[in-house]
């Protein structure tokens, strides 16, 4: 059987690549699966201190399988049940954006539907200046899924994100750095290069403190309070004082050289 999610790892980054390129890496129940199994262990691993998603054939994700939609119309099991499945499914989303280690999503083709939520749950998206990305659901009467929505409007605004839903515009990889959706467009076939480029000082940095970064940002995205945040600051300050890494950077500053970070 082939293998439709592939890792590798590269140093401390994981690589994880969606591998049905003749689908253009439509999405499919088992392939998600199996990226919340591999995601919820990189979660967990010390040794894994960034993440990448990308795409294999020249292509990101083109979202959910349509034809297997289709050809599934009919299957059994109540709105609840099959809302159940959708919700745990999604819990791939929430991993990207929550785990305490940068995420980067690394695109090149197309990043359509579902495919593009995920490349938004990212922390950071680096496309080709040729990629071709859309939102898609309008298209396929479909209302939207995997957190693109909460994402999009947390990147762009509500405004902006109703017209991407609402018109389901295709808008290229330059398009999308001009506009904010993207942090980087690169020629054509150098999206895992430089995404792999992006990654390195983000691998070797004080990864404890990173993680600590990314929720109080996460948390001040999400609308709290002034108050709420800087509690949560002060919290997460306090403990990255006790990390290793805080120590060898403190002595490293004294020493006058370049801290060697260990994600300890």
């Amino acid at each position: 059987m082939k293998d439709f999610l592939q890792t590798q790892r590269h140093g401390a980054t994981l690589v994880m690549t969606l591998n049905r390129p003749e689908r253009k890496n439509a999405l499919t129940r088992a392939m998600l699966r199996e990226m919340k199994e591999q995601l919820s262990r990189a979660a967990d691993d010390p040794e894994v201190r960034a993440v990448i998603l990308t795409g294999a054939g020249g292509a990101f994700c083109a979202g959910g399988d349509v034809k297997a939609m289709n050809e599934g119309l009919n299957e059994t099991g109540t709105d609840e049940e099959q809302i159940s499945v959708l919700r745990d499914l999604m819990e791939v989303s929430r991993l990207l954006h929550e785990m305490p280690k940068p995420t980067i999503a690394a695109i090149e083709g197309a990043a359509a539907g579902a495919g593009l939520s995920l490349a938004l749950a990212c922390d950071f998206r680096i496309a080709s200046d040729t990629a071709k990305i859309t939102t898609a659901f309008a298209k396929v009467g479909l209302s939207g899924d995997f957190g693109g929505t909460y994402f999009l409007t947390q990147i762009l605004g509500t405004a902006m994100a109703k017209e991407l839903y609402m018109f389901s515009p295709v808008i290229s990889g330059k398009e999308a750095e001009r506009i904010g959706l993207v942090n980087r467009a690169v020629d054509a076939g150098a999206a895992m290069k430089d995404a792999m480029d992006f990654a390195d000082p983000l691998a070797n940095s004080a990864s404890r403190a990173l993680g600590r970064m990314k929720a109080n940002l996460n948390l001040a995205a999400g609308g709290a309070t002034l108050t709420e945040v800087m509690n949560l600051e002060a919290r997460n300050h306090v403990a990255s004082t006790g990390t290793e890494d805080h120590k060898e950077a403190a002595a490293a500053f004294v020493e006058k050289r370049k801290p060697v970070f260990r994600g300890a």
